[in-house]
This record gives C-alpha cells, sequence and structure tokens, in this order.
C-alpha cells in the first residue's frame, strides 16, 4: 500500500480555497471539535502553542478520520524536527521564517528522501507508515507532501520571486505579525506599508503558479483575500475564538442577570 493521498495539497494544486483555523491550546479535545467545525485544515502550531511531539500526536489521534486535514506548523525550519512530525504521519508542514530559495530548498530536501532529500529512512517504525503496513510509504511519500514556508520578513518580501520559484515549494505563506513587526510596525498589519508588501507578495507567489496563504483575526478581511487569490486562508484560532466567546457568553449573563 501507498502513502494516503493527500487532499489539501491536491486542492492547493488545483488553486481551490481551503479555509482553516489554528490550533495553539493543545488540546486534543479542541482540535478534534473544530476539525468537525466546517474547516477544510486545522493547524497544530508547535511554533508558538505548547506543543511537542506527544501533544501533536494525541491531537491527530483526535482529529482522525474528520473532515479537516491536519496542517502542523513546526517551530523551527530543522531537518530533525520535520522528519520527526513527518514519521507521526504528517503531511502537510508550515516552516516559519524562511527568508531565501536557498532556505526554502533545504526544507524541500529535508521532507523528501534520498536521494531527492535527506530525510531519514526510518517511517516503518512510525505512524507515518502506519507501522509498517504501509509497504510501499517510503517511495511514495515525498509526492504527497506539502510543504508550505512562511515568508514574514523585509528580506523574505525582497527575495519572494525566488522563494516563491523554489520547486517542491507547494505554496508560500505571508506572516503578517512578524511582517509587520520587522517592517516597523509592530501590532499593526494594516499599517499602508504593510498591506502594500502582503498584496505585492500574493500577487509574486500566485505568478509563481503556487499557492498563497495568510492569516486573519478580522472576518471583514476574508473576502478580501479570497479574492486576491489566496487559497491557504487562516480565518482565526481557537484560543481568541474560545476567549472571545466566554467573554460575551458572561456579559450576556451579566446583563441577563441585571449585575452587568
Amino acid at each position: 500500500m501507498t502513502a494516503p493521498t493527500n487532499p489539501l495539497k491536491q486542492a492547493l494544486e488545483e488553486r481551490r480555497l481551503q479555509i482553516g483555523l489554528w490550533l495553539a491550546m493543545a488540546s486534543p479535545v479542541a482540535a478534534e471539535i473544530a476539525a468537525h467545525a466546517g474547516f477544510d485544515w486545522c493547524l497544530i502550531d508547535a511554533e508558538h502553542g505548547p506543543n511537542e511531539l506527544t501533544s501533536i500526536l494525541s491531537q491527530l489521534h483526535a482529529m482522525n478520520g474528520a473532515p479537516a486535514h491536519p496542517v502542523v506548523r513546526v517551530p523551527i525550519g530543522e531537518a530533525r524536527i520535520l522528519k520527526q512530525v513527518l514519521d507521526l504521519g504528517v503531511q502537510s508542514l508550515l516552516v516559519p521564517m524562511v527568508d531565501t530559495s536557498e532556505e526554502a530548498a533545504r526544507m524541500v530536501r529535508a521532507v523528501r528522501y534520498p536521494p531527492r532529500g535527506v530525510r531519514g529512512v526510518g517511517a516503518g517504525l512510525a505512524r507515518a507508515s502506519g507501522y509498517s503496513r504501509l509497504a510501499e510509504y517510503a517511495v511514495t511519500a515525498d509526492a504527497q507532501v506539502c510543504l508550505l514556508v512562511q515568508a514574514e520578513s523585509r528580506r523574505a518580501i525582497e527575495n519572494i520571486d525566488a522563494i516563491a520559484a523554489t520547486e517542491g515549494v507547494d505554496g508560500v505563506f505571508i506572516g503578517p505579525a512578524d511582517l509587520s513587526a520587522d517592517m516597523g510596525h509592530p501590532n499593526r498589519p494594516d499599517a499602508p506599508e504593510v498591506v502594500e508588501a502582503i498584496d505585492h507578495a500574493i500577487s509574486r507567489i500566485r505568478a509563481a503558479d503556487k499557492a498563497a496563504g495568510i492569516v486573519t483575526f478580522e472576518p471583514e478581511r476574508i473576502g478580501d483575500y479570497a479574492r486576491q487569490g489566496v487559497t491557504f486562508l487562516g480565518v482565526g484560532g481557537d484560543t481568541i475564538a474560545l476567549a472571545r466567546a466566554l467573554a460575551g457568553l458572561a456579559a450576556i449573563a451579566r446583563e441577563a442577570a441585571g449585575s452587568g
């Protein structure tokens, strides 16, 4: 048996909009709820969320069979980390802080088996191969890996054409928070200079015929990004959604009880 078909990779290649949610709670319960909520993908965040391999695995178990495709953002673009996450059975990865095409190419090699890459051949012991039930996993896995790299600095935007043109990169994700900070506008992704850089990057990624990605926590921006051709579109996160929902419920309850 071969590696499973990656539905997210296929959808992005066909430039079909895929809407997803950030998971930063490191909670299998939250992951299970989100994965059945109507999203195309849910991203387990190991860069800023309190996630390690065991908590990622627990969330993968919780999401198993759900409609939403699991994506993992690794904490850093290192081959050993990418290898471990892939061996968990993850097929779609987001790698932060990729500033050059050379860095992007290293990430490509890290997610591919020799002779095309440097991924260690040991998945026969791991979940990725169904614990050796998928006999053809090692020779078919490369084709099903979806590699998304993050451009989130001035330098990355300057190199956006070369990064997007890197063979083996399926898409480039714009990190608006880090980009705005690097451009001198911390916590201001809506600053005109930052908006211009984001719009430019999206257009160049699309010109390279790669999937463009971004996340927004402002509902009014969703339509704008969709019209620009973003196809890997994050529309919020579990922590923020929970915080807002609970604050809203508390306010409603106090008002209804007359104790506000």
